[in-house]
């Protein structure tokens, strides 16, 4: 028996390669002879496939990085890697054959990286999200910049009061901790994460990072405002690619028919309700309809005074 320890930024990355190689085991079975032991049972029952996540930003390399650590170094790097001095690495135990004592150098080794995972997703990517793309609208190229805006970090707040609830009880997360640590983060002037970067994607980043939230808050029957504003903030600004936004500012895999649809200019509902159906948001959810409503609301101030009136109505004052 041994182990396998995936390191991809995947959630659930250890579970998602322990099905795929028994997949895989199973079509080499089927080649195989009748005298071979079965290599998907071994797979499935005798090779240990643990969960892991990270948790460092890093934003994507620019000339202007390059051509800086060139002059510092002496040499020419092509691709240096930039990233904040806050990391945290969470991996299950769950090793076969024993494993090194990471613990002693500051992995956060658990039983179930789930909570974790979910809380990098809400807190700091959903933040990050809601961060990009009200800061695209209103003017702000970088994270440090746009969290600076107090209106921005009025509203990043209320969002985490209202996604902090769904995540699990009792699963070891420092909550509190988490988000101090995530004001500091977003404030680091040197690190200049593009909003543009992050806001690239937003149809197949959302669902994990907003949707799941407002969903479960709906569930609960617990207040949700902050969470729907990102999902409009998000429409709003493909729709300002090309007008007030550089054509092409940022990407999604739906671009193409993102515009046709955006172009239509319908009626708010009607827009929420086709982008929900494009993008396969909250699919056969009960509270669908709802969570549609909810975003339609942000999407009508945005498009009348854009930021200052989505702020104004959620009692942040912009001025």
């Amino acid at each position: 028996p041994f182990t396998v320890l995936c390191c991809d930024n995947l959630p659930a990355n250890g579970a998602t390669l322990h099905r795929l190689l028994v997949e895989f085991a199973k079509l080499r079975d089927a080649r195989g002879s009748a005298d071979d032991r079965p290599l998907a049972g071994y797979v499935a029952d005798d090779v240990a496939f643990p969960s892991s996540m990270v948790d460092r930003i890093v934003p994507a390399t620019t000339d202007a990085d390059r051509t800086r650590i060139a002059q510092e170094l002496g040499l020419e790097d092509a691709w240096p890697v930039m990233t904040e001095p806050f990391r945290q690495w969470v991996v299950e135990d769950r090793f076969h054959a024993g494993r090194p004592a990471w613990e002693k150098f500051g992995v956060t080794m658990v039983e179930d990286v789930g909570p974790f995972e979910d809380m990098k997703l809400r807190l700091l990517n959903g933040a990050h999200s809601g961060i990009a793309y009200l800061g695209l609208l209103t003017g702000h190229a970088t994270v440090d910049r746009a969290f600076a805006d107090p209106t921005i970090r009025q509203f990043v707040d209320a969002l985490w009061a209202e996604a902090i609830p769904t995540l699990p009880e009792g699963a070891g997360l420092d909550t509190a901790a988490y988000t101090a640590e995530l004001a500091e983060r977003f404030s680091n002037t040197a690190l200049a994460h593009r909003t543009a970067q992050i806001a690239n994607d937003g149809s197949q980043k959302l669902p994990q990072r907003i949707i799941a939230s407002a969903l479960e808050c709906l569930e609960a029957g617990t207040e949700l405002v902050h969470l729907t504003l990102v999902v409009a903030a998000w429409i709003a600004a493909c729709t300002a690619r090309g007008k007030t936004l550089p054509e092409g500012h940022f990407t999604d895999p739906l671009d193409a028919a993102l515009t046709a649809l955006l172009d239509q200019q319908l009626p708010a509902n009607e827009t929420v309700t086709a982008v929900f159906d494009l993008a396969g948001f909250a699919k056969d959810h009960a509270e669908r309809c709802t969570l549609i409503e909810l975003v339609a609301v942000h999407l009508v101030h945005l498009r009348r005074e854009g930021p200052v009136l989505a702020f104004a109505a959620l009692g942040i004052d912009s001025r």
